[in-house]
């Protein structure tokens, strides 16, 4: 058992989420950082952290990512930092001899092209989307970089892919939000009157959306129970199309869904990037929040929470 866990990121949605459930592992001490507690782009400050803490694990959650917009505006920025953090971590995590540590990659890694659904194996197939292929091409890196360093170092070192994550604590910042929470701020602060309510794209593209608390229950899995090379799908099946959802939030805080305008003069993203997750529930037997509910739970507390600004992210 790992009996003390830093998780980087620890500020973030799925920090938080680890931070919700870590009652159900007893006998665990969890340290959450975020960037305020250490820089990890900083090789020299990431190791000293490391040290200080004394843990035998990372869970490695910290990354720099956004919507569509964020992408497009910070490419260089999205591409070296994320780099950075990545390597600083696996070095330091080699240089502290710790026992295991768990990498994040993402769904947004993959070529539009690969075919469908997609499999780990498919990471380095084509080109990614052009909106967000800094981040891509970071994440991709993380491939070779836990092959490498199990090679040459024998450390245990895995790869966990999460797609689509809604939950409480995400970042409902615009111009840095993702898809769901960017809809539940502007459909909470647009409620009332009659006023269009408008959305990038034509709202076809399908996505896979996971409850953050789920992904924080898969890494911990992970962590006792999985080690190889192989990088492993831990995120859900589960589809809507952009529509759906929107539909689905007006519904939930009673918009009338009539508001609700589709630019298609937006981009409106890759269409689809539905993952096989075979490996990973095969190997666990995993069961999923659905994502209704994962979404009402999201948008409860999101209303409670709004005017409470050292709780959320606006």
């Amino acid at each position: 058992m790992y009996r003390k866990i830093l998780v980087t990121g620890g500020s973030g949605l799925v920090g938080h989420a680890i931070r919700n459930i870590k009652e159900d592992y007893s006998g665990r001490e969890f340290i959450f950082s975020s960037s305020k507690d250490c820089n990890l782009v900083k090789l020299d400050e990431t190791i000293e952290y490391v040290k200080k803490s004394k843990v035998d694990a990372i869970i490695h959650l910290a990354a720099l990512s956004g919507g569509i917009e964020f992408s497009m505006k910070r490419p260089a920025t999205l591409l070296r930092d994320n780099v950075l953090m990545n390597i600083n971590v696996m070095e330091t995590a080699r240089l502290c001899n710790l026992k295991k540590t768990v990498m994040t990659l993402s769904t947004g890694m993959y070529a539009n092209s690969v075919p469908k659904p997609i499999l780990e194996e498919y990471i380095h197939d084509g080109s990614p989307h052009k909106s967000n292929y800094s981040y891509a091409f970071a994440k991709r890196l993380v491939d070779p970089l836990i092959k490498a360093y199990r090679t040459e170092y024998k450390m245990n070192v895995i790869g966990l892919v999460p797609n689509g994550i809604l939950g409480e604590y995400s970042n409902y910042r615009y111009g840095e939000s993702t898809m769901v929470p960017a809809l539940i701020r502007r459909f909470y602060e647009n409620r009332k009157g009659d006023s269009k309510i408008i959305i990038w794209g034509d709202g076809t593209p399908l996505r896979e959306m996971t409850y953050a608390e789920d992904i924080a229950r898969a890494y911990m899995w992970c962590l006792d129970h999985y080690d190889s090379e192989q990088i492993l799908h831990i995120g859900t099946t589960e589809e809507h199309s952009v529509k759906e959802v929107a539909y689905m939030i007006a519904e939930i805080m009673g918009v009338d869904k009539s508001r609700i305008e589709f630019d298609t003069s937006k981009p409106s993203g890759q269409f689809r990037k539905n993952t096989d997750n075979s490996k990973f529930i095969n190997l666990s037997g995993f069961k999923y929040t659905s994502f209704r509910t994962a979404l009402e739970k999201t948008i409860k507390w999101f209303c409670e929470n709004y005017d409470n600004k050292n709780v959320i992210r606006l």
